[in-house]
């Protein structure tokens, strides 16, 4: 049986006088790939916020590896070797490709290993191997998710967070990205899904939560919950 990589204990989080995450408890295991599933301001975004120290829990504990993140700033709990893909991308526009995804190896020291990893991340996005020397600005939409994801596989992490990586991209792109997600995920490291588009991510999963109003409401397998009435009409449109 796997053990837990990631657990989160009852966490509560507030934006102000918001409380958007509510006494939330969940696990990801070794090599799993697990979804957090929910509308719009359900909350999800800011659990990955939460765990990855952008934000801090007012309660609750999240341990990684077991050891408790909750008062670590979040460039050590990078190191840790948890790293976030996040909602819009977010690369270094006056980068270029490659400089990016050396950006993403910054805290490591295995000239070696980045050298293999960097031919991995190129057989993953052939696009981006074509486009190294251009800048990141110049990629289309599509085209900068795969560079999002592949930096924060440059930091050789234990596990990734992936937020809303089919977001705004074109159908036949977003099929590339979640292969290579299913490739990365092959490689043994544990990914925690942030994603819209539920079918696709429940199709990709080994478990899936449900978030609803900040509260998780469901969880279990994808098969199980595909076949939930309530989550069919609210997310999988039929």
């Amino acid at each position: 049986m796997s053990k837990a990589v990631l657990v989160l204990k009852d966490v509560n989080t507030f934006y102000g006088k918001i409380h958007a995450v509510k006494d939330v408890s969940l696990e990801i295991k070794e090599g799993e790939i697990v979804t957090l599933i929910g509308s719009n301001g359900a909350g999800k975004t800011t659990i990955l916020h939460t765990i990855s120290g952008l934000i801090k829990p007012t309660s609750g504990d999240i341990i990684f590896k077991e050891r408790s993140l909750v008062k670590l700033p979040a460039h050590q709990i990078t190191a840790l070797g948890l790293a976030q893909s996040p909602e819009g991308r977010l690369i270094f526009i006056n980068l270029t490709v490659k400089e990016n995804l050396e950006m993403g190896a910054y805290l490591r020291k295995d000239q070696t290993e980045i050298k293999k990893d960097l031919e991995f991340v190129y057989g993953l996005f052939p696009i981006l191997q074509s486009r190294a020397s251009q800048l990141a600005q110049t990629l289309s939409g599509g085209e900068q998710q795969m560079l999002a994801i592949a930096r924060a596989y440059m930091s050789k992490p234990t596990m990734l967070l992936l937020d809303e990586p089919s977001l705004g991209i074109a159908p036949i792109l977003v099929k590339s990205i979640f292969k290579a997600i299913q490739e990365i995920n092959q490689k043994g490291m544990s990914i925690l899904l942030v994603e819209q588009n539920a079918f696709l991510a429940l199709s990709l999963s080994h478990r899936a939560y449900v978030l609803t109003n900040g509260e998780i409401t469901l969880q279990g397998k994808p098969e199980e919950l595909m076949s939930n009435e309530e989550i069919k009409k609210a997310y999988l449109g039929y």
